[in-house]
């Protein structure tokens, strides 16, 4: 049904040009006939007929060619521009089918260049803050090589010294090109999950222990907000929410007030899922930078002295961990009073089984 309605659409156009013809010229020769007093109505019939003929074929014919050529030459010059989003009917002299497709073409090219505008942004702040990154522990290990070939590689002490302070940025510099590897690497769907049922509490115990000594030094105490009896079992890649959660924490001793308190906290959120919480009352963050925090090397701090080191992708390897896992990452903060950092995680088959 649909193509007779388009055919008819198709010649709409001449049939009505064609009947107008016919009128005019039927109109003119009855009036020459009725001047001459001998009209006659078969030769008028008959020659409505052959006018209205002849003209809607000519009309027909030379206007569908005509206006065939013009949407051919549009056809084939957006194909020029990208040939997959063109459609593969025919080419149709339907005006209306027409202008839909071309409003359409325009109308993802201007969501393209829009993403291609973000996308081109997104790589010179990229660029940027990886030469930022970088260029401060290059310059620290060049500044010490070139100090120690000046000379001072004589003296044993100093020697000693800027050797420990080079190798130190180099640890730096191999910190976050390890970390952008990763990144990369979640990003483009080559790191695969090693997923298994294993307890958060010892796993965030066991995280607690290793950066004892960090929090020790700024007096801030790790502590759980309850004590936990039963062990909680959750489906995750163990090594990678050990990941998750030492960044979470270190960044929470970096921006932690002294003698302060960064908590966990571990609660059922429903049937199949916890969420984790980590909780801390330290400097705070301003909500104008809360949007931007899970993104490669933002900073809160934007001076160029900087009063904690890091990649500046701690963060940012907290979200793609987490999203790999199928889960959300939230994040609630107020400036001098402290931050929350949580996210979701699924039940063990075990723990749903013991709760059931």
């Amino acid at each position: 049904m649909a193509a007779p309605l388009r055919s008819r659409k198709s010649y709409r156009f001449a049939f009505r040009s064609s009947f107008y013809i016919v009128i005019i010229g039927i109109s003119v020769l009855a009036l020459l006939q009725w001047r001459f007093s001998t009209i006659n109505w078969g030769i008028l019939i008959f020659a409505a007929l052959f006018f209205f003929i002849i003209s809607f074929i000519t009309l027909q014919l030379r206007i569908e060619k005509f206006i065939y050529k013009r949407i051919k030459k549009i056809y084939d010059d957006v194909e020029l521009l990208e040939s997959s989003t063109i459609p593969s009917y025919p080419v149709t002299t339907d005006m209306r089918t027409l202008t839909a497709e071309i409003e359409k073409f325009a109308k993802d090219k201007r969501i393209e260049i829009d993403t291609l505008k973000i996308r081109e942004e997104y790589r010179k702040d990229f660029l940027g803050n990886v030469s930022h990154e970088l260029k401060t522990p290059l310059f620290t290990v060049q500044g010490y090589l070139e100090t120690l070939l000046d000379g001072a590689i004589d003296d044993k002490n100093v020697r000693k010294k800027y050797l420990i302070r080079a190798n130190k940025a180099v640890d730096r510099l191999i910190y976050i090109v390890k970390d952008l590897d990763l990144i990369t690497k979640f990003e483009v769907g080559h790191l695969t999950l090693e997923k298994r049922s294993f307890d958060i509490i010892d796993l965030i115990q066991s995280v607690f222990d290793l950066l004892e000594m960090k929090a020790e030094k700024k007096n801030i105490t790790l502590t759980f907000d309850m004590e936990y009896v039963q062990p909680i079992f959750v489906f995750a890649d163990k090594e990678k929410i050990q990941q998750v959660l030492t960044n979470l924490l270190v960044n929470s001793i970096k921006y932690g007030n002294d003698n302060g308190t960064t908590e966990v906290s571990v609660e059922n959120l429903v049937k199949n899922k916890v969420i984790v919480r980590v909780t801390d009352n330290g400097e705070g963050i301003p909500a104008v930078h809360i949007p931007r925090l899970f993104e490669r090397f933002y900073r809160v701090d934007q001076s160029g002295s900087r009063r904690e080191g890091g990649s500046g992708l701690g963060l940012a390897i907290v979200k793609h961990v987490i999203e790999a896992h199928g889960e959300k990452i939230f994040v609630e903060s107020a400036v001098e009073v402290g931050s929350e950092f949580s996210f979701t995680l699924e039940k063990s088959i075990v723990q749903i089984e013991e709760l059931q």
